[in-house]
């Protein structure tokens, strides 16, 4: 495991310090590192979320009606 040496402002410190104040997370190291996975799978989706844009983008335009479009959708749902 990597170990680093960072500069927090008081704030973002502070922040830090109450989480694990309350329990929230047993160090400042584990609430670091939640915050980098989560970032993380943030990250995942916006990039899955992109390719699926210009997947549709490059499909072209539909020649269905908005009606078939919403039937199509709604059973997808099913």
């Amino acid at each position: 495991m990597g170990r680093q040496s960072i500069s927090l402002t008081d704030p973002n410190d502070n922040w830090l310090q109450e989480r694990v104040a309350a329990k929230e997370y047993a160090s400042k190291s584990e609430l670091v590192n939640d915050l980098i996975r989560q970032e993380r799978k943030r990250q995942d989706s916006i990039a899955l979320l992109r390719l699926e844009l210009i997947k549709g983008e490059e499909s072209g335009y539909s020649k269905k009606t908005k009606d078939e479009i919403l039937a199509l959708a709604k059973n997808g749902l099913k």
